[in-house]
């Protein structure tokens, strides 16, 4: 009887471990961004596309690390660009991905 109590509690301790490491590992993985919306998004766009000199926005962030906002802009050379807005849709800040470390490195 002993011998199965002992089974059970080991078997329990194991089940939490690994669904504390699968929870963990969400976690970790919740990267979520939010997207830059309605009449913000338009500006948001124009002002990187005046930044950058046009290109596509092909993303697009609030609340970035960096900035207030934050637009992905590829230009037609297939380079990207990050642009960092402040709240007031100016640039402060324009890397290209490998600056920025986003980039594919190769």
């Amino acid at each position: 009887m002993q011998k199965i109590h002992r089974q059970i509690i080991v078997m329990a301790g194991a089940a939490a471990v690994v669904l504390g490491g699968a929870g963990a590992a969400a976690a970790a993985s919740d990267d979520t961004d939010t997207p830059i919306t309605g009449d913000a998004s338009r500006q948001a766009t124009d002002a990187a596309l005046a930044g950058t000199g046009g290109g596509r926005v092909t993303g697009t962030e609030v609340g970035d690390e960096d900035s207030y906002y934050e637009v992905e802009v590829t230009r037609d050379d297939a380079s990207q660009v990050d642009v960092q807005l402040d709240d007031h849709f100016a640039v402060v800040k324009t890397m290209s991905d490998s600056e920025s470390g986003h980039g594919t490195g190769g």
